[in-house]
């Protein structure tokens, strides 16, 4: 509040006002993690997929030396067959037991590819042996297709055994096992559990 007082020379005398006293907060200051979790809210869920795991990895600003290894932690753990990482067409007890199915035996099926590329490069370089070789090529996709079958059976029968709730049916079975024994074994993904000769 502002006092005016006469002097003996009538001049106004001001007075200062009062200056107010800091008390303090009345509590600590918080910790610079404390503050800037705060700011960002609550910790969201868990990501369930592996988009949406890249989108919020992309979002939140990390390095691309951090985005690299999360993607190469990913890759990994999908190669190992966790049914988090992997794809659907591969989650699940029966699928990994006719991946084992598979990958414990030598099938034939897999020289498909490599037969196809002799065939190939035979063409182009001995084109007078073409009608032999595409008889044996015949031949080899005879054997193949007769042993599709059977493997189909064989991984049905196994994973029918030990999965009766399975709800998978015989024919899809079937067809992801020839699919998977008709790939290179070191192309595999998820990569092989068993060496072949194994008991499964």
């Amino acid at each position: 509040m502002r006092l005016l007082k006469r002097g003996s020379n009538d001049t106004p005398t001001v007075v200062p006002e009062a200056v107010p006293v800091s008390l303090g907060k009345g509590r600590p200051t918080p910790k610079r993690r404390d503050a800037e979790a705060r700011k960002r809210g609550p910790v969201p869920p868990p990501p369930t997929t592996q988009r949406q795991a890249y989108k919020r990895s992309k979002a939140t600003g990390g390095t691309k030396l951090d985005r690299k290894a999360a993607s190469a932690d990913r890759r990994e753990r999908m190669m190992a067959g966790d049914d988090a990482h992997v794809l659907p067409r591969d989650r699940g007890p029966a699928r990994a037991l006719a991946r084992d199915v598979v990958d414990s035996r030598r099938n034939l099926i897999g020289l498909f590819m490599p037969l196809a590329l002799v065939v190939v490069i035979l063409y182009f370089l001995a084109p007078a042996t073409s009608n032999a070789v595409s008889l044996g090529m015949l031949a080899a996709i005879v054997v193949m297709v007769v042993e599709g079958v059977f493997l189909a059976r064989l991984v049905s029968g196994r994973v029918h055994e030990r999965f009766p709730d399975e709800p998978a049916g015989a024919v899809k079975l079937g067809w992801y096992s020839f699919v998977r024994a008709s790939q290179l074994r070191r192309l595999r993904a998820p990569r092989p559990r068993v060496q072949p000769g194994d008991a499964v």
